[in-house]
C-alpha cells in the first residue's frame, strides 16, 4: 500500500500532468507551427522538451517502470543512468542539433525534424535523472557531485548561446529564406534566441543547484545523513 500511495502521491500526478502539457506546447500547439519561421520559438521548443516536460514527466511518472526497465539487463541500466553519460546525452543533444548541418536537416525534412525532438526528450529524462532521482532508484553518487553537474552543464550551453547572440551573422540559411513574423530581422531573431537560451539555462540549471546545495547545508538535514549512514 505504501508503494502504491509513493506512486500515486498527488504532487507526482500534477508533475506528470504539467509536464506532458508543456509537452503539448512544445510540440502540438502554435508555438511548433512557429519553429520554421522564427529561430527564439524552435528555441523555446528545445527549451520546453529538455528543461521543463522531461525533467516533471520523470518526477511525476510511476519511475518503477522505467527503472525496471532500465535494469534490464542491469549493467546497461547503471550505464545510462550515471552522471557521466547523462551528462553526456544532454550536451550531445545540445550542441549536436545546432550544428548547421544537423540544424539544417531538420528543418528540411519532417521526420528528422521528429527525431530532433524525440532526441531533445529523451535527452532531457537522461540528464534530468541523477538529479531528481526518480523513486523507486537510489543514488550512487554523493549529493555534492549534483551542483557541479549542473554547473557544467551550463558551460557548453552558454558557450553556444553567446555564439549566437555574439556572432554578427546568421548561422542557419534556413531563416535567411523562411517568411518572417512579426517585425524582425534573421539576425535579430538569432541574438533573441540564444539570449532566450542563456537565461533559460542559467536559470533551469542553477536554481536547483541551489536548492540542493541550501538543502546539504541545513542542520537538519545533516542529521538525519548522519542517521542513515
Amino acid at each position: 500500500m505504501s508503494a502504491a500511495v509513493q506512486l500515486f502521491a498527488g504532487w507526482r500526478f500534477g508533475a506528470l500532468v504539467t509536464g506532458l502539457f508543456f509537452l503539448w506546447v512544445a510540440v502540438g500547439s502554435p508555438l511548433a507551427a512557429m519553429d520554421h519561421r522564427l529561430l527564439i520559438a524552435h528555441m523555446a521548443q528545445h527549451l520546453l522538451l529538455m528543461t521543463v516536460s522531461a525533467p516533471l514527466i520523470l518526477a511525476g511518472i510511476p519511475a518503477i517502470t522505467l527503472w525496471l526497465g532500465l535494469n534490464r539487463p542491469r549493467a546497461f541500466g547503471t550505464v545510462v543512468t550515471h552522471p557521466v553519460f547523462c551528462w553526456l546525452a544532454g550536451t550531445t543533444a545540445v550542441i549536436g542539433w545546432h550544428v548547421p548541418v544537423l540544424f539544417e536537416m531538420g528543418m528540411r525534412s519532417r521526420r528528422w525534424h521528429e527525431v530532433e525532438h524525440v532526441c531533445f526528450f529523451v535527452a532531457g529524462l537522461l540528464f534530468w535523472w541523477p538529479v531528481i532521482q526518480p523513486w523507486p532508484s537510489r543514488a550512487r553518487w554523493p549529493r555534492w557531485s549534483i551542483p557541479l553537474y549542473l554547473f557544467l552543464a551550463t558551460l557548453p550551453c552558454d558557450a553556444l548561446s553567446a555564439f549566437l547572440t555574439f556572432c554578427g551573422r546568421v548561422v542557419y540559411p534556413h531563416y535567411l529564406s523562411s517568411h518572417r513574423l512579426f517585425d524582425i530581422s534573421p539576425l535579430e531573431d538569432q541574438e533573441f534566441a540564444g539570449a532566450l537560451m542563456w537565461v533559460w539555462v542559467t536559470f533551469a540549471y542553477l536554481v536547483p543547484a541551489a536548492l540542493v546545495t541550501i538543502q546539504m547545508l541545513l542542520p537538519q538535514q545533516r542529521v538525519l545523513n548522519a542517521e542513515v549512514v
